[in-house]
């Protein structure tokens, strides 16, 4: 049993001209016209697949093909939204995919023993409406359903409203009510994958995220009138942090990641040693103990580099931004992991550096996830590209594990 690629591929070309850029990609925000379009066309093609098709009070649409018992569901799916000039695959990809194992399976006369759901989690990528991820975290009551409701866009239309206008606002009783199993493909979005000339990927979890401000206070003086060895320079101080911070992650444990983004300086002028400087840093880690690890290592060089230069050094906003590492679920990954093999493949096994739907769902059903390789490593992006012999093969993987879990 095998799954028709040049179907699958034909479903993403009609979705694709939702939101279509001259440059190849997509821009198909949340809850716009383009979302609403796509999101008819998916529920035309469920319904002819012979799926009924559901909406809940977030919007997330559920289709459901019936089992042989009135037992949970094996859930696949994803988001239909896209970033500002994102690309053709983010997203769209997992929800297509479980449709054409929906397919697959009719077109061999294959019951299954557990239901099975393709769900479109709604406005995943935040942004245009917060938070992020705000469908499937509002179908399990991780956040306010009025505070979403009355989130805003740019330019001031409610999530609520922009709901209801596209015809998408259903009802509380419609959300996902338990899950024998999730399963979400999606594309890398990462080029660790392509690295190692691998097309598919078995996903141990997604990593864990802090965001911090660093702020140096040092001394200003005159660039001409100070001697280097008298100054309290705050950009060196904050210099010589950023390369002991890649430092630390590059000697960590797990998968650990830190990004300096962002850097300001006072006063700003080019005969002035500066007095102040201000970084962020965006750090992942696999686990609690890597991120309390980093937090550690964090400290300690704060203090090392207010002793060898003379300033102070305060770090706050942790609390900006933060969650917890997501580990799947061992089940879900065996059954990944046995179909990797029954399709001949290797299996490499990573985690996810971005944040998915799969996360907070993780939190509450077994979960797994499928990555697809992405050519290189570009997501949210309009060149962002899988090929098709990448897609079939993850495909016929989410197929095997599927069959698996609902028998």
């Amino acid at each position: 049993m095998r799954i028709t690629i040049d179907r699958l591929m034909t479903t993403l070309e009609e979705v694709w001209q939702f939101g279509a850029t001259s440059n190849g990609g997509v821009t198909r925000l949340a809850l716009t016209d383009e979302d609403r379009d796509a999101r008819n066309l998916l529920r035309t093609w469920c319904e002819d697949a012979g799926m009924t098709v559901r909406i809940d009070d977030f919007g997330n649409m559920i289709a459901h093909r019936a089992g042989t018992e009135d037992v949970p569901p094996v859930m696949m799916g994803s988001h239909a939204d896209t970033v500002p000039l994102g690309g053709r695959y983010d997203g769209i990809l997992g929800i297509l995919s479980a449709l054409e194992v929906v397919r697959t399976l009719n077109d061999h006369g294959i019951e299954t023993r557990h239901p099975i759901e393709v769900v479109n989690w709604t406005a995943e990528e935040g942004s245009r409406f917060r938070p992020p991820l705000f469908g499937s975290t509002g179908a399990l009551g991780l956040h306010d359903y009025d505070s979403a409701m009355t989130s805003t866009d740019a330019h001031g239309l409610r999530a609520g409203d922009e709901l209801a206008r596209i015809g998408y606002a259903g009802a509380a009783t419609n959300r996902p009510d338990g899950a024998r199993a999730y399963l979400e493909l999606h594309i890398e979005q990462g080029p660790v994958l392509e690295s190692e000339h691998l097309g598919v990927g078995l996903v141990q979890g997604i990593i864990g995220q802090t965001w911090h401000e660093v702020t140096v206070r040092g001394k200003a003086g005159h660039a001409g009138a100070n001697p280097m060895h008298l100054r309290k320079d705050a950009l060196v101080a904050a210099a010589q942090m950023i390369l002991e911070i890649r430092r630390l992650v590059l000697a960590g444990a797990g998968y650990s990641v830190a990004t300096v983004g962002e850097i300001s300086v006072k006063p700003g002028a080019m005969n002035v040693v500066p007095s102040e400087a201000t970084f962020t840093i965006d750090v992942r880690t696999a686990g609690q103990a890597d991120m309390l690890a980093f937090e550690a290592g964090l400290d300690a060089i704060a203090r090392q580099v207010e002793t060898d230069e003379g300033v102070s050094v305060a770090i706050t906003g942790a609390d900006m931004n933060h969650a917890h590492s997501v580990a799947f679920d061992p089940e879900v990954m065996a059954a990944i992991r046995e179909a990797m093999v029954a399709e001949g493949l290797p299996v490499r096994e990573l985690w996810s550096g971005a944040g998915h739907d799969a996360g907070p769902i993780a939190g509450r059903w077994p979960t797994g996830m499928i990555f697809v390789r992405s050519k290189n490593g570009l997501s949210h992006a309009e060149a962002e590209y899988s090929s098709p012999e990448d897609i079939e093969a993850a495909t016929n993987v989410l197929l095997r594990a599927a069959v698996r879990l609902a028998t």
